[in-house]
């Protein structure tokens, strides 16, 4: 039984008589009993356990179902009498409150436990002031179950901010989900209520029972749970971390080098399909090491934080301090990111705070009043998802959102945020038509409160979590996305760039020859590439739903698409700004995402796999990450226009593109792309005078990786500051100067 606590000695001595009526507490008020009883009460600490009254010390236990209560001091034991409704209640003949303990008979078991109602508030003033200011960074401290030791006894400490409500209790798995017996207490202007439960420990379940101020009375889970149950099931468990960190070398280092100067190759999965059925902890023997023979510096994860329903891939989060218990324990998760850094490998999961779903068990409405949500239904319903959206104007809600993603830094040493709909945020008419929205104090349609609050967590982030970066997922021109905070921006560290993605993939499924007439499609970006630190992502978003996966939106014949596909990646590879690729598109797959079965893995088996096809397309994308890390013009000057330089901007009749990328000491290396399917023989570009030489170091159209193997093998001098290059059909070659860097 969870509340036994066999360190306490067996009673000694005479055990006096059972007490007679005058041996009762003096009786409650009735209003008191009955708020009491019903779950409404504020103050239970001052109607249950040990206060001084006329003739002695009076002892009060509420213990529903209890045969008999006795209380348990030096001097013996001493029975309570019965009040009714599970009330019992003495005067012990003493002068001072002593220590005691509870002897609860049930019908074939007795249990010696400490009272809860004996124990100071084991939450401090300095707490309670940093949450009434919304700026307890370290939040998930001060609320949600702490197991712990109060004046000198293990148990629990229970917390929960619910301002509105009239009453909270603790109601547990071992008491049967009935939360009579452990009403909580106010603890004032705050909002939180507060209960000390001893012998509670790791494991025991939990939930919430608020009685709202209407008089209704339901259970939450608890908003702070940092592990719940395996969903469908919704209840918050009692846990404590204890894995112990190897990742020392990494968290010193990981900042050595700005995110926006240095390498940064992400691979993004989805962990619950990556490899179905596995845990956390078999995920970390296998993920680590494939992230790391393939050369990416990062791995992104669709979100872990707590979720019922899966198909929602995570983005519909109702534990935001849970990593899913669907894949192992909080502790099996700090394993797997232990194990990703210890194979040099960075983590950024996704942070979705756009928006939450209405569970009646969860955030929605949570003390019977809106209170994550705004009060206004209108602007609490996000029209797009059928979800409620945080209100950005209350400090206790930013201060929710922004000691999460401290949390996850912190708790878990994620190296980065990737923040999800940031749009969404950002604009009060998002989604919205005319009469649906009300502007801002200037008559604006941007969103004060949520960029406030964006402005906020990033500061915080960057200034906690040293090395760590927070991403935006922002698909709008919004000005200073990755612009510091003390300069006006959102103080984002990179951002994603839709645009380019939306413009290279629309030509991309064009077929060849229609292709010189949106040549501009694939030049656009430069326009505005150093206005943001861009990544460029195709993620699971352009895989799903109908968009089909990356190698099937390219036109022609199965060897044409994977051509396009390999050139494709090359390309992004060269491009400004860094790169992201979601799961089973390094081999093009060709099926959409399904969280059912995961990537197609099968393609690349021996029985499957022509050389060259599947497998070819894995060993490019090797070698890309490969040459990428190890030529500095491609990463180290992504944000400075310095660091570019179109060669062949306007060749729309060839589909062909060229530029070269300067590393800061202003080496070079020349990219070109030839979307079409003709061999071009002989084809001039204009190149730096001082290199002597170049060398094809990469080539999307060699026969290893599935191609024509046509290629230039020899250096390629220059004459009249030109090279005359032989362009592979459908391909993207790579050329440094010779000799090549090993």
């Amino acid at each position: 039984m969870a509340l036994r606590d066999t360190s306490l000695p067996e009673p000694s001595g005479p055990v006096p008589p059972a007490a007679g009526p005058g041996g009762a507490a003096p009786p409650l008020d009735p209003a008191d009993r009955e708020r009491l009883l019903s779950g409404a009460h504020h103050d239970p600490h001052a109607l249950l356990g040990a206060h001084p009254v006329p003739g002695g010390i009076a002892v009060r236990a509420l213990r529903p179902f209890a045969r008999a209560v006795s209380v348990v001091t030096d001097g013996g034991r001493t029975p309570l009498v019965s009040e009714g409704d599970g009330l019992f209640s003495a005067v012990l003949p003493l002068e001072a409150i002593p220590e005691y303990t509870l002897l609860v008979a049930y019908e074939q078991e007795e249990y010696e436990v400490h009272d809860p109602y004996r124990f100071l508030p084991a939450l401090g003033e300095l707490d309670l002031h940093l949450i009434r200011e919304g700026r307890h960074e370290q939040l998930w401290r001060a609320l949600g179950a702490e197991p712990m030791t109060h004046q000198g006894v293990r148990g629990t400490r229970f917390t929960v901010w619910a301002p509105n409500a009239r009453g909270v209790r603790v109601a547990c798995d071992f008491a049967y989900w009935d939360g009579t017996a452990f009403p909580m207490r106010s603890l004032g202007a705050a909002g939180v209520w507060e209960l000390f439960l001893p012998g509670v420990g790791e494991g025991v379940k939990y939930k919430f029972e608020i009685t709202s101020q209407y008089g209704g009375r339901f259970l939450k889970a608890d908003p702070m749970a940092r592990r719940t149950e395996v969903p469908p099931d919704t209840a918050s468990v009692v846990t404590a971390a204890h894995h112990e960190w190897g990742d020392a070398e990494w968290m010193a280092h990981r900042g050595d080098t700005p995110v926006h100067e240095a390498p940064f190759s992400v691979y993004e999965v989805h962990l619950p399909s990556w490899r179905p059925g596995l845990t956390y902890r078999q995920l970390a023997e296998e993920l680590p090491a494939y992230v790391k023979d393939m050369g990416f510096t990062h791995v992104e994860l669709m979100p872990v934080a707590e979720h019922p329903y899966g198909p929602s891939w995570g983005y519909q989060v109702t534990s935001y301090y849970a990593p899913t218990a669907r894949l192992g324990s909080p502790d099996d998760f700090r394993y797997f990111v232990d194990s990703c850094h210890r194979a040099g490998i960075g983590v950024i999961m996704d942070w979705v705070p756009a928006h939450f779903p209405k569970d009646d068990w969860a955030l929605a409405r949570f003390d019977g009043d809106p209170l994550y949500e705004p009060g206004n239904a209108q602007r609490a319903e996000h029209p797009d998802w059928g979800t409620y959206e945080f209100d950005f104007a209350r400090t206790e809600v930013r201060n929710f959102l922004v000691a999460n993603a401290v949390y996850w830094c912190e708790e878990f040493h994620i190296d980065g945020l990737r923040v999800d709909a940031v749009a969404s945020m950002l604009y009060l008419d998002y989604s919205r038509d005319s009469g649906q929205w009300t502007p801002n104090q200037y008559g604006g349609r941007e969103d004060l409160d949520a960029m406030a609050f964006l402005q906020e967590m990033n500061a915080t982030v960057y200034r906690r979590a040293p090395g760590v970066v927070t991403i935006a997922e922002e698909s709008t021109a919004w000005g200073g996305v990755t612009a510091p905070t003390d300069a006006g921006g959102l103080g984002f560290g990179l951002k994603w760039n839709m645009g380019w993605m939306h413009d290279s993939l629309q030509y991309m499924s064009k077929e060849p020859v229609h292709r010189k007439y949106h040549h501009h499609e694939m030049t656009f970006s430069m326009v505005y590439a150093y206005s943001e630190n861009y990544v460029l992502p195709i993620s699971h978003d352009e895989v799903v739903h109908g968009k089909q996966a990356l190698v099937s939106k390219m036109p022609g014949d199965w060897w044409q698409r994977r051509a396009d596909h390999r050139a494709y990646l090359a390309f992004m590879w060269a491009h400004p700004g860094k790169q992201l690729l979601f799961m089973g598109q390094e081999f093009a797959q060709g099926g959409e995402f399904s969280e059912k079965h995961g990537p197609e893995w099968w393609l690349l088996d021996d029985g499957y796999c022509a050389a060259g096809d599947h497998r070819g397309v894995r060993d490019l994308v090797r070698d890309l990450n490969t040459r990428y890390r190890a030529t500095p013009a491609l990463w180290q000057r992504d944000t400075s226009p310095e660091g570019f330089r179109w060669v062949a901007v306007d060749a729309a009749e060839d589909n062909v593109y060229a530029f070269l990328r300067f590393d800061a000491a202003g080496a070079p290396l020349l990219s070109v792309s030839n979307f079409s399917p003709v061999v071009r023989e002989g084809y001039r570009l204009a190149v730096p005078e001082e290199v002597t030489a170049w060398c094809e170091v990469l080539n999307t159209d060699a026969a290893r990786y599935g191609g024509s193997g046509v290629t230039n093998p020899d250096p390629v001098k220059p004459e009249d500051g030109h090279i005359a290059l032989t362009l592979p059909p459908l391909a993207t070659v790579w050329l440094t100067p010779y000799p090549a860097p090993s």
